[in-house]
């Protein structure tokens, strides 16, 4: 199994600019909350605005089908926030896969999950404002909406592990996750970039949270850009984004370059 590690990268990265009107051969694979969403305090709260669904779609078309969402969340959840586009997409961290159409899942949920997943619901309800997602194989703490959980949600998502072989514990923004070994977006990406619509095409990852290393490694270690979103430290990113709308910006910015025929919603 690949290992990556991050360097620390200075906060003040470049902006990524858009490619020429000409230059058809990036391959886009977008994280999702906190990168083209704004974070809502509970993630089936979250909006997708309209025009980003446009521009998304106009590049799935100039790029012919090279644009994929890299997320933790479940293929089922982002394409009920995406409808009706459906684009190639990874699922929680890559353990759900999608590629022309094709849909793959790997791994059951070992039988202590279950346990562990009833003593988490029961510590988050101590809690007003966390928040237990259940994503079948993954179980995501969130502690967004109630600091004070962040030190008993941390300590019980590490004891956990006791009782989950071969799991591990990923922290992000505001949330302790538990899922499989091996599940990471850098092995992700390069599962999407083995298909057909992204080879020999330059990928192009944007992300935002500590998650989004991996991928960021995997990109780089591909002649690709890798892009952050935010000011976080340290990063392997070599370029910066500064907020969700910013990317949307960008984004749309590319759509135009790429296929300037027809509006794009703004």
């Amino acid at each position: 199994m690949r290992s990556f590690k991050i360097p620390c990268m200075a906060a003040d990265l470049p902006r990524l600019p858009p490619p020429p009107p000409a230059l058809h051969d990036w391959a886009l694979l977008l994280d999702v909350d906190g990168t083209l969403l704004d974070f809502a305090d509970r993630p089936e709260a979250v909006r997708v605005p309209a025009e980003l669904l446009d521009t998304l779609s106009r590049l799935h078309i100039a790029l012919d089908g090279a644009v994929a969402l890299v997320s933790g969340r479940p293929l089922a959840q982002l394409d009920a926030l995406f409808a009706p586009l459906q684009l190639p997409a990874a699922g929680l961290h890559g353990l759900e896969l999608r590629e022309g159409g094709e849909w793959a899942s790997t791994g059951q949920p070992p039988p202590g999950l279950a346990l562990v997943r009833d003593a988490a619901q029961a510590l988050v309800d101590k809690f007003d404002g966390a928040l237990l997602e259940d994503k079948g194989t993954t179980l995501a703490l969130h502690w967004r909406g109630s600091p004070a959980a962040e030190e008993p949600l941390h300590e019980f998502a590490t004891s956990a592990l006791i009782g989950l072989p071969g799991y591990h514990l990923q922290a992000g923004k505001y949330v302790f996750e538990l899922r499989p070994d091996g599940a990471d977006k850098g092995h992700a990406i390069l599962a999407l970039m083995s298909h057909p619509q992204f080879l020999d095409r330059r990928p192009v990852f944007v992300g935002d949270d500590l998650t989004d290393e991996q991928g960021f490694v995997a990109i780089n270690a591909h002649g690709g850009h890798s892009v952050l979103v935010g000011q976080r430290t340290p990063t392997a990113a070599h370029h910066a984004l500064h907020d969700p709308d910013a990317t949307r910006t960008w984004l749309r910015d590319v759509a135009l370059r790429l296929a300037p025929s027809g509006p794009v919603n703004g």
